[in-house]
């Protein structure tokens, strides 16, 4: 009775799998054909950095896009995007200034689609080398750090490949060796391992790419990214569109 159960568990999630795949792949032909998802993507603007890159980006993968300014009083968007330039602590106070803080602790609590890029990425942990007594938003264990002092220039500019850690649907079309754009002197040192999807090299290994749930967060630039960037964005909104707690809406 217990083999049959077991196969019969199998089974089951077999079928998921494959109704899953054959989901995705509906999906994946729907933003092709630049039919746009139902809900919106809500970008933040808290005065850090020019967001018309990120906002083209979604707009040419046929998205509807809004920019938040101030804390919506709803949860109706398909994903919140978290993008910056700038300094850690400038980021922080510009987000307390605006009331995003509450918002998006409770969105991400909620494990609804999230993407934060370059400093928005940073600003997830829990405190920064840069502005010290500067606290983040803690989402994760761990401080940013800067590169070490040596001949190589700092900031990090320009291209720079990734190599894969762990496997990921965010990831599908993506490999080690790919090339992604990168502007930043200091990055996450990250504590929870499991989170780590790519692995960037500049004078030291660094995490360039974290995923946790229906949360994706990157160092690099995939609005800047040209096609691998472009895949990486369409992974995100794939994901989002399959997995999103229906309940939130």
């Amino acid at each position: 009775m217990v083999k049959k159960r077991v196969i019969k568990k199998f089974v089951f999630h077999l079928l998921l799998y494959r109704i899953d795949r054959k989901k995705r792949k509906e999906l994946q032909n729907r933003f092709e054909q630049k039919s746009q998802p139902e809900l919106p993507i809500g970008i933040i603007d808290y005065g850090m950095g020019n967001l018309q890159s990120v906002e083209k980006a979604f707009e040419a993968l046929s998205c509807k896009v809004e920019r938040l300014c101030y804390p919506p009083n709803h949860y109706n968007f398909l994903a919140i995007v978290l993008p910056g330039v700038g300094a850690f602590g400038d980021g922080i106070r510009g987000l307390e200034a605006r009331g995003f803080l509450p918002f998006l602790k409770s969105w991400i609590s909620k494990d609804l689609p999230f993407l934060g890029i370059c400093l928005g990425y940073q600003l997830l942990f829990e405190e920064s080398l840069e502005s010290k007594g500067a606290k983040g938003i803690g989402i994760f264990k761990g401080k940013v750090v800067r590169f070490p002092e040596s001949k190589e220039k700092v900031p990090h500019i320009g291209w720079n490949s990734v190599e894969v850690l762990k496997k990921s649907e965010y990831l599908e079309g993506i490999s080690s060796g790919d090339y992604f754009y990168f502007v930043h002197s200091y990055y996450p040192e990250v504590v929870q391992k499991e989170i780590i999807l790519l692995q960037t090299t500049y004078m030291v290994p660094f995490t360039s790419a974290i995923a946790r749930g229906n949360l994706l967060a990157t160092q690099f630039h995939p609005e800047k990214s040209h096609k691998k960037g472009i895949q990486l964005l369409k992974n995100f909104l794939i994901h989002s569109t399959i997995h999103r707690p229906l309940q939130s809406i």
